[in-house]
Formats: structure tokens, C-alpha cells, sequence
């Protein structure tokens, strides 16, 4: 395995090929291991991971906490190479329901403030807010974020789910690094607008759900019996006809993936990093042993005749249902 580095973009840093995303160590996807978390964390940035994702409302600031703890523990040479990418913004109550997005500037600085001692660091690599905030103006959210690099307690602008106008806007009043997004084989929507405004303005795109949830790890089945706090008991995707209709996908998927001497997860992340250099796959591996198969993927190369197969296996728009529930599809900006 030969871990690249690619550019976020033409202002942001140089981060490895891949990015770890490491929400499902605290939520969202059932029950974690501490230990084995922090061992993965651990064990990515052995292997030339930078770049670790994460959301101050991630458990309610668990998973930053979390990454603080694999930090502290990492030899000094493994954390410095570490960069952080945090999203803010999102409100939630005791409960962990949700109560839509803050990004009134006093909010950025205070959210900033609280990230900054759960990760124990003096500074967060590219900070951005989880979704747009319908009552703030992009322009105020961004400026924020641009006094907090002033100040040198943020590196980097980043964005997160917004449409092409949002992007276009936001760039207008700050360099932006990165647009963190989903992208995946059954999840294309950004290939119409979103992919060729961010190429135009320079702007990279770190690829979040590059697996679907799990869906086309190649390892879902349908009858896993998901809890009831899993977002993944409550994704259209995950339901009745459109789960048979999905794992058809994969099974197509896996046919090609085994004439490669692949996994289908190997094939699918490989399929993303296939779609141009400006382009991050953030792996979701919440174990040492799904983070070794995924890395994997580095080593798979695609030729003219794979992508073709793959296309047409799994053509643009062949999943049956939408990413989030309806209520949560209705407040995303990338969605208008």
C-alpha cells in the first residue's frame, strides 16, 4: 500500500489520499469500542492517514473527545502529522434530538472554543458548519470562521452539504479549502452542479458516506437486525424493497470487484478516488480490521474497462431511495 497525498484544494493543505472519518466510533451506527477506536485511530495515522473527520455534536462532543484521547497517546511524530477537520453548528438536546443549525458568528467562536479543548489541540485544520443555517447568511458564517484564522484557531475554511449558489457565495468572502459531501457509486448528485462549481473555484471535495453507511461495504445483509438509535434503521435505503433492490447493486458490484482480486468496499472507495485528485475519500472504518480492508483500496486500480463495467453494474441514479429521511432531505442546501 503506497499511502498519496492530494491538495484541498488550490488554498488548503496537503492531506493523505484518504481521510478517516470518525463519527461511527461515537454515534449513530450502534455501540463502539473505546479502545479499539482509539487503536484505529492509531493505526490510520500508522499507515500516512492526516486528515481525521469529525462533529463537535458528534454524541455530544464524545467523538472529539475521543480523537483528543487517541492524540494524546500517539507518538509525538504520528501527532503532528495529524490534521482536524471539524464541523460545527448542528443543535441537539438531551435526548440527541435534533434542533436545527446555528452559525451566527458568536456561535462559530464559542463552538470553536469548546473543540479546541476536547481535542486538546492549539488550532483545528479546516472548520466548517454542518449544514446551512436558513436564518444566518452564508457570508456571516464564513467571516466568522476567517476572524478565528486571524487569530490562529483555525487553519482553513471548509464547507459542508451546500448547493453550487451557497459555494459561489461563500467563496466571494474567503478562500474555501474543501466541500465536504456525500459521494459514493449510488450517490452521484453532486456530478451535475455542485463537482464542476467546486473544480472551477478550486475548491477540493471531501467525500463522506464513499460506502453508503455500510451499504455497499459488501458486508450488509438484509436481515441484520439494526438498533433502534442506528441512523441506518431509518434511511430509505435501508428499507424493505429498496434494501433488495441495493444489495442487488452490490452483488453487481462484487462480481467485477472479484475479477480485480477486490472487496467491494475496495472497489467502491477505489471508484471515488478513480473520479479526479481533488477528490478525498473520508473512510468510515470504525475497526482495525475494516480500516486494513478499505486502505486496501490504494492499491486497486481501475482502468477504462473496470469504470465501464462499474458504470454500467451500478449506473448513475440505480439506488432506490433518497440518503436521509424526508425531513432531513427538505433542509439540505446541496439538495435545491
Amino acid at each position: 500500500m503506497t499511502m498519496h497525498t492530494r491538495n484541498l484544494g488550490t488554498t488548503g493543505p496537503a492531506v493523505s489520499a484518504v481521510g478517516l472519518g470518525c463519527m461511527g466510533m461515537s454515534a449513530l451506527y450502534g455501540d463502539a469500542d473505546r479502545a479499539e477506536s482509539v487503536a484505529t485511530i492509531h493505526a490510520a495515522l500508522e499507515a500516512g492517514v492526516t486528515l481525521l473527520d469529525t462533529g463537535d455534536f458528534y454524541a455530544m462532543g464524545h467523538n472529539e473527545m475521543l480523537i483528543g484521547e487517541a492524540l494524546r497517546k500517539a507518538p509525538s511524530a504520528l501527532r503532528e502529522q495529524a490534521l482536524t477537520s471539524v464541523k460545527f453548528g448542528a443543535l441537539r438536546d438531551p435526548e440527541g434530538n435534533w434542533a436545527g443549525y446555528d452559525g451566527r458568528p458568536a456561535a462559530v467562536k464559542n463552538f470553536a472554543s469548546y473543540s479546541l479543548q476536547r481535542l486538546g489541540v492549539d488550532h483545528i485544520d479546516v472548520y466548517r458548519i454542518a449544514r446551512l443555517d436558513p436564518d444566518v447568511p452564508i457570508e456571516e458564517t464564513v467571516g466568522a470562521i476567517s476572524e478565528l484564522i486571524e487569530k490562529g484557531y483555525v487553519r482553513h475554511v471548509g464547507l459542508s452539504e451546500v448547493g453550487a449558489d451557497t459555494i459561489r457565495r461563500a467563496a466571494a468572502i474567503a478562500p474555501i479549502s474543501d466541500l465536504q459531501i456525500e459521494y459514493s457509486l449510488i450517490s452521484r448528485g453532486i456530478e451535475q452542479e455542485i463537482l464542476p462549481t467546486t473544480r472551477e473555484l478550486g475548491i477540493a471535495v471531501t467525500a463522506y458516506g464513499v460506502l453508503s453507511r455500510g451499504l455497499i461495504s459488501g458486508h450488509f445483509t438484509r436481515d441484520r437486525q439494526l438498533a433502534a438509535s442506528d441512523f441506518r434503521a431509518h434511511s430509505p435505503r435501508f428499507q424493505g424493497e429498496n434494501l433488495q433492490h441495493n444489495l442487488n447493486l452490490v452483488e453487481a458490484l462484487r462480481k467485477i470487484a472479484e475479477q480485480k482480486g477486490a472487496t467491494v468496499a475496495q472497489a467502491a472507495i477505489a471508484w471515488v478516488l478513480s473520479r479526479g485528485e481533488d477528490i478525498v475519500p473520508l473512510i468510515g472504518a470504525r475497526t482495525r480490521e475494516r480500516l486494513g480492508e478499505s486502505l486496501g483500496a490504494l492499491d486497486v486500480t481501475l482502468d477504462a474497462a473496470d469504470l465501464a463495467a462499474i458504470e454500467e453494474a451500478v449506473p448513475a441514479d440505480a439506488a432506490a431511495g433518497d440518503r436521509y429521511p424526508s425531513a432531513q432531505m427538505a433542509h439540505l442546501d446541496s439538495e435545491r
